[in-house]
Parts: structure tokens; sequence; C-alpha cells
């Protein structure tokens, strides 16, 4: 379904940040990209979407095909209507308007009242709390309903594939706990999900196959048992030490990957 085939991306025409990243989505699968601050998985992400333009980042070198399709010059609006939606870090929701505008904000590109209707009523089934609320102003929601806010937003447009860029990110793990389950029943019900996260083992608990990102580049994927596995990522992501004893935070800030994450 998407295949981002040996990528590099320029920011301002000087910074390399990704340095020939190659990562597949197949339709029906949930894929995780994990990546510590800085290893360009956001950059990775505007890529797919088309929203580098906005950062005056450039591709420079490989391609972003969807469905047989090269997409890599298209427009934002015109990714959207091929069937691409994003979640962004932070959850970017329209905090003035009401729930059910930020949701109708989602479904602009939609022309099918229809489809529209099924959407609505899928975002609906999904987030239940929502229903309650549509008419409140979202910046007053929790930062968990904000981000099923976000989540179903994105769903208005009916996509095929649903980019989902660090969705756990500042919840209580009860909540992250939500969110890992929405996410398992959107890909129950045909959606397939790229899920951009640091946080490995919510991420690789529900995925299909995982990307470890370091560096602009894949250091290393696989089955996401066989990465939660590895020690490189349970020293990395997890802070834990071979013999399972936790680091400090101190410590796994100064982690240096092994030699063999090199090759």
């Amino acid at each position: 379904m998407l295949e981002v085939a040996n990528l590099e991306v320029v920011y301002n025409e000087v910074v390399l940040v990704l340095r020939g990243l190659s990562i597949e989505v197949p339709d029906g699968s949930i894929v995780a990209l994990l990546g510590a601050n800085g290893a360009g998985k956001t950059t990775a992400v505007r890529a797919v979407t088309g929203l580098l333009d906005l950062h005056e980042g450039d591709i420079t070198k490989g391609s972003v095909v969807w469905n047989g399709t090269e997409i890599s010059n298209h427009k934002p609006s015109r990714i959207v209507e091929a069937g691409i939606t994003q979640v962004m870090e932070g959850r970017r929701i329209f905090a003035e308007l009401s729930v059910e505008e930020n949701l109708n904000a989602g479904a602009f590109t939609v022309r099918d009242r229809k489809q529209n209707g099924e959407a609505y009523e899928r975002v609906m089934t999904l987030f239940p709390l929502l229903k309650g609320r549509r008419r409140d102003t979202a910046g007053y929601l929790s930062g968990g309903e904000q981000q099923m806010l976000a989540i179903g937003r994105a769903l208005m447009a009916d996509p095929k594939l649903l980019i989902l860029d660090e969705p756990s990110l500042g919840l209580a793990p009860m909540l992250i706990e939500q969110i890992r389950d929405i996410i398992v029943d959107i890909n129950a019900q045909g959606t397939s999900v790229l899920l951009i996260e640091q946080n490995a083992v919510m991420a690789l608990s529900i995925a299909h196959y995982g990307y470890v990102m370091e560096s602009g580049k894949v250091v290393m994927d696989g089955d996401p048992s066989k990465l939660l596995a590895d020690e490189d990522v349970q020293e990395f992501y997890l802070g834990l030490r071979a013999e399972g004893e936790r680091k400090s935070f101190r410590d796994v800030k100064h982690y240096k990957r092994r030699k063999r994450w090199l090759s």
C-alpha cells in the first residue's frame, strides 16, 4: 500500500535529516516506527503527507509511492483525497471550535453525504464519550478527549491509511491503554495504521511489523516480538540492562548504540 524507498530529506537546503529511509505499510496492517527525539520520524511523516514545504524541507532522493502512484510532489489535500490522513503530534485540534465543528473540518474533502454520515457514525461508535460533548468547545476537553477528537477528525475523511504521530504523548497510562485499544479497533475495521511512537511497549504490542529509526535511517526492523526481545531496544527504549536492571534516565539519555546498529 505505502512504500517509502531510499528517501532523503533536506531542510533549508542544508540540513540532511532523512538518510535513505525505506519503510513499507502493507494493506490492512499496523506498522510501528520507533525512534528517539531527533531520529527523523516526524520528517518521514511530513514527506508522506506532503507537508515538507511548510517547513522548508525538500525530498532530494528516493520516492513515496501510494498504491502504485508516486505522491512525493502531491499537495496535502490531494494526498488526503487519495486516502491518507494524519493525526499530528500534540493533537492540533481547533481549540475555539466545538467538537462537532472539528469533526466537520476533518470531512472537508468528502463530497458524498452518505459517506460523510457513515464516517460520523463510525467516529461516534469508536468514541462514545465525544457523542455527549458534540457542542462543547474542544479546547476545554481533557488531554485524552482531545486525542480522541484528533483521531476522530482524521477518520472523518474515511482514510485507507491513518498516520498517528506520538498518540500516547502526555497521556496517563490508563488513557494510553484506551488509545491503544482504539487503534486496534480502527485497524480491525479495515484501516491500515502507521504508528509513530517513542513508547515502544505500546506500539509493538499491537503492531504487525516494526522499524527502529536512528539518525534519519532504519537501523533495525522485524517482527514486534523480536524487537521487544532485542537487548538494544530494551536498553535504549525501555531503560533495561541485559540482566533486567533498570537504568536511570541519565544513563538512557547517553546511551550509545552498538556497532551492529550501524551495519
